[in-house]
Formats: C-alpha cells, structure tokens, sequence
C-alpha cells in the first residue's frame, strides 16, 4: 500500500531502482581516477574545439559545425540553427550532451543494468534544457512570433488549454474525433463469430469469389487496440489479405477493468488464441491455418504454437511473427523500467488498482522517445501555436488500454526477467512449450526503428527454433514498419531464409547478406503464404458456423473494440 501510494507522486518509477543504479554508478566513478581524468581531458579538449569553432565562425559564417546531431535527432535540422547566435548554442549543447554520454558509459565496475539507467535519466534531464525548448533561444520560435506579432503564444497558450481540459475530462486528444472507429477506421467488413469474456472473434467478408483453403488467424497485442492492422482502407493489412483470397479471422482483446485483476497469461492463452483457433477448425474445417501474432501477440502465438507442437497437434500450416520477442534477454530499452525492485514497485501499483492503466504504459512509451514524441510537440503546438497533424496511427495509439494485474505481473516476470520462453522453461499444461519443437515454416518481421521490440532481439527467433525461418528487416519503427503497404513512399525491407540445416549468422552478418529490396514487405509476406498453401483455391466459407455453435452475433469491428 505505501509503495501504490508513493508511486502517485513518483509517475510509476521505483524510488530504490533509481537510488541503487545512482549510488552504483556514482560510487564506481568516485573510486576510478582514471576514468575522472579521461573526463577532464575530453571536457578540456571539447572546450578547446567550441573555442575553436567559435574563432573560425565569427570569421566566416560557411564554417563547417564541430559536432553534428545524432542521428533521428532532427531538433537543429533548421537553417534558422545555422546563424549565429542560435548555431552556438546549439554546438555548446550538443558539445554538453556528447560529454554526459562519456561521463554515464564505461564506468569500471558499474552493473550494465545500472549504466543505462543513469544514462537515461542524464538525457532526460538535458533534453529538459535543450535550447530547442526555449523561446528565447530557439530561432524558429522567435521567427514565428516576429511574424505573428506574439500571436502564436496566446494561441498555443489556447492549445494547452485545450490539452488540459481534455485529460481532465478523460477525452481523446484533439482531432481524433476525425477517424471514429467503425466509421473511418476498422472498416473492413465483416462478423464477430465468436465472444467470451476476454475476446471477439471477427471473420472478414471475402470479397473474392475463390479464396486459398487455408485461412489467416491473427492475434494482436493486448497492450493495444487490434485495429493497427485495420486502419484505413488504404494501409488496412487485413483488408488487403482479403483482397488477395485470404479467409482472415482476428482477435479483439476486451479491455479488461479492476474486476479482471485475476486474469493470468494461461487465461490469455486458453481463452484467447485456443478457443479461437477451436472456433476456426469449426467454420473451415479440416484446413490448417497460417498463425500470425503482433508484437506480445506474437510472443503468446509463439507459446501456444511451441505447447501445440509438444502435443503433436498440427493445426498450423506456418507462424508469422510482426515485431515479436521470443527471447527477452535484450529486450532494449523497456528493460530500462524493468528490474526486480522496480518489478516490486508495479506489482505495488497494479494490486491497487486491479491493473495496469493506459496512461502509465504510454507514459513509458513516450519517456523512450522524449524528443519525439513529448519535445517536438510542446514546441510545436505551445511555443509555435499550430496543431500537429492527426493521422490514422496517432488516433490508434490513443486509444489505449489496461493490462490486468496478475497478467502483466506474469508477464513481465516470466519472459522479461526470467526469459524462460528462450530457456525452454515456460510451462503449459505441466509441459515446456520450447520453440524448438515447432516445426512449420516461419516469416518472422523485425523494424529498424523498433524501440519496444528491437530487431536484433527479434532476431534472436533463429537461435532458438529449428525449422525453416525467412526473417524480414524493415524500414520503420515497431508500428510504421508494420502498417507499410505496397505504394508508401520510401520504404524497404531486407528478407531471407534460413532453412533449418544453415548455419546462423550473427544479425550484422545477416543485415550485410540479405538483399535490399524497395517496397512494401506485405507482396513478399503474400507470396511465401502462397508457397504454403494449397494451389486450389475453394469457394469462400461460410459466416460463422451456426449448426457448430458459431452464429455471427455483430458487424465488425465488433464491441469490444468501443470499451474505454
């Protein structure tokens, strides 16, 4: 109880956490003059460059910068940043932020755990007194408010009113209004087949006259809204699976409340994707099916597919993971919030509650990308008065949801801490479900950008099965490189296989060897779910099963999807 109530006052992070990484890093660095001196000599040799660039710029305005902005960092990509006295600031702030890098790295004796947890928060607190945050100091602010006459602060002052009411009163962000589900997202037609207290099934329309024998059975993250991979009709992944004679059913999770505190991952796995796949055999029977998992739907498809196959059950035809860890041993930079005592901590906070609320999750998403996703846009909508953009994705990724206590409790100390799916130590049914033991074909997609699945640790699927894998490395992060459909400007993607019997390569070898190609992955996705299916191709099925107890109950997208 004392934790729950401190962690109100301390946004969900554990106050030992952060006190032990601090007192590893700031004991070991007190203890290693050597390491203080390197840090003396390349602040003096920092300071000796600004001195230099300073010199050389006040001669001529064509002098080339002393440091450049790492890259993703575009917050002095502006000419504006170019002219003195705004290009100083920026060099003296880039010059500060490279030396805080060296003084929180490579400390002798300091647990890795620790090291990033202290370089996390040294940038989070640089990035607080970025000159790109200040109006006095940022040229495009001062630009815009010369030209407005100081309008666009009495606007964005508006602006964050607006924001602040909107929390309060629990709404949406603004302009999400403009892509209502049903309406002009999740509009692929369909029925919802089936419903239990955790999921509704949607089967979806086919809108060709012959369709492939072997349906597509998808299952998203519960973490979020299943209708990322039915946005638009134009980046619709479901639809254009069923524009290509694809039978497609898809999960919708149920937005679980405190009354769902005791749903734990066997609920997930046995009144998710079990009971679904049940109800799939019953409308196309006698068909195997192409398993597909999104993000931790992917990571349960993965348990469920290894405990099938330890059974000797062959329902599967193939498993595609999107952005999908199997083996959490470097989970990126999410393993920043996770360790035992801060595991101690949300444990505290979800007993409370009964589960995990959508504002904390994205608030830890956001912390990962501060620049992004919190900084650009304070300047943006407050200091320059305008709105950013709202597009199909952002309305998506405000439409969070909860993660019930016990659930995520297991989840995060099963797989994150324990990583027991990769040591074959995940248990179903009093049996390991290893991945080794899956034998069906596997497309599995990792994105550049990925900061909650990063690729390399997707990649980490070839250690640890035994069976055909063609791994996909896309452009994009962990939700733009999935919703990448044939015709969006510069994208591409590198693929190949790794058949069972050849040897491994390490993920740099790999990225080297695997060709490039331009493009969306979804036409290459497509055509390896042709190599695995049948070549005939079969009237469509029914709606729903009603003789087998499968009557269509709802249009898609379904209730569930609705629950706030």
């Amino acid at each position: 109880m004392r934790e729950a109530l401190t962690a109100q006052w301390t946004g969900g992070l554990s106050p030992a956490a952060l006190a032990l990484a601090y007192f590893d890093w700031s004991i070991h660095l007190a203890s290693s003059p050597g390491k203080r001196m390197e840090l003396a000599w390349k602040a003096g040799r920092k300071a000796n460059k600004f001195a230099a660039y300073l010199l050389a710029s006040s001669v001529s305005q064509e002098t080339c910068s002393c440091i450049e902005s790492l890259p993703g960092d575009n917050r002095f990509s502006a000419e504006a940043w170019k002219k003195p006295p705004y290009c100083y600031w920026a060099q003296a702030f880039l010059l500060q932020q490279q030396w805080w890098h060296n003084v929180t790295h490579e400390v002798p004796g300091v647990v890795p755990h620790h090291e990033d947890v202290v370089s996390f928060t040294a940038r989070q607190i640089l990035d607080v007194f970025s000159p790109s945050n200040n109006p006095f100091t940022n040229p495009e602010v001062i630009g815009r408010a010369l030209e407005t006459g100081g309008a666009n602060f009495v606007q964005g002052f508006q602006n964050w009113l607006e924001d602040v009411s909107r929390v309060a009163q629990g709404q949406p962000p603004v302009g999400t209004e403009t892509f209502e589900v049903g309406r002009e997202v999740a509009v692929t037609p369909g029925k919802v087949v089936y419903r239990n207290h955790l999921i509704e099934l949607i089967q979806y329309s086919p809108t060709t006259e012959t369709v492939y024998a072997e349906p597509v059975f998808i299952v998203p993250a519960w973490i979020m809204k299943y209708y990322i991979l039915d946005l638009s009709p134009h980046n619709s992944l479901v639809r254009y699976l069923v524009s290509q004679g694809r039978t497609v059913f898809c999960i919708s999770w149920r937005n679980p409340g405190a009354g769902d505190r005791d749903l734990t991952m066997d609920d997930y796995l046995r009144m998710g994707v079990m009971a679904s796949l049940e109800a799939i055999n019953a409308i196309v029977p006698g068909q195997k099916i192409h398993a597909t998992g999104y993000c931790l739907g992917g990571t349960l498809l993965s348990i469920a597919a290894a405990a099938m196959a330890r059974q000797d059950e062959e329902r599967l035809a193939s498993v595609t993971l999107l952005a999908a860890q199997t083996d959490f041993s470097e989970p990126g930079e999410l393993a920043l919030f996770i360790d035992h005592s801060q595991m101690h901590f949300l444990e505290s906070m979800m007993w409370n509650k009964g589960y995990l609320s959508a504002d904390q999750m994205a608030g830890a998403f956001q912390l990962l990308r501060t620049n992004d996703l919190v900084w650009s846009r304070l300047v943006y909508d407050y200091l320059m008065g305008e709105r950013t953009p709202m597009i199909d994705l952002m309305a998506w990724n405000a439409d969070s949801t909860r993660m019930p206590y016990r659930m995520h409790a297991e989840y995060l100390q099963r797989l994150y801490l324990d990583n027991e799916l990769a040591a074959g130590r995940f248990m179903v049914d009093g049996r390991s479900a290893a991945i080794q033991n899956i034998r069906v074909p596997m497309f599995v997609v990792g994105t550049e950008r990925d900061h909650v699945a990063p690729w390399r640790s997707v990649y980490k699927i070839h250690y640890i099965s035994d069976t055909d894998v063609t791994f996909v490395l896309t452009s994009g992060g962990h939700n733009a490189g999935i919703v990448s459909e044939p015709g969006h400007p510069r994208r591409r993607f590198r693929i190949a296989l790794k058949r069972s019997q050849d040897p491994c390569l390490s993920p740099d070898e790999w990225a080297v060897e695997a060709p490039s190609k331009e493009g969306s992955w979804w036409v290459d996705w497509a055509g390896w779910l042709t190599e695995h299916s049948a070549t005939q191709r079969v009237p469509a099925p029914s709606m729903g099963a009603p003789a087998r107890g499968y009557v269509p109950l709802d249009d898609a997208p379904g209730t569930y999807v609705f629950q706030r």
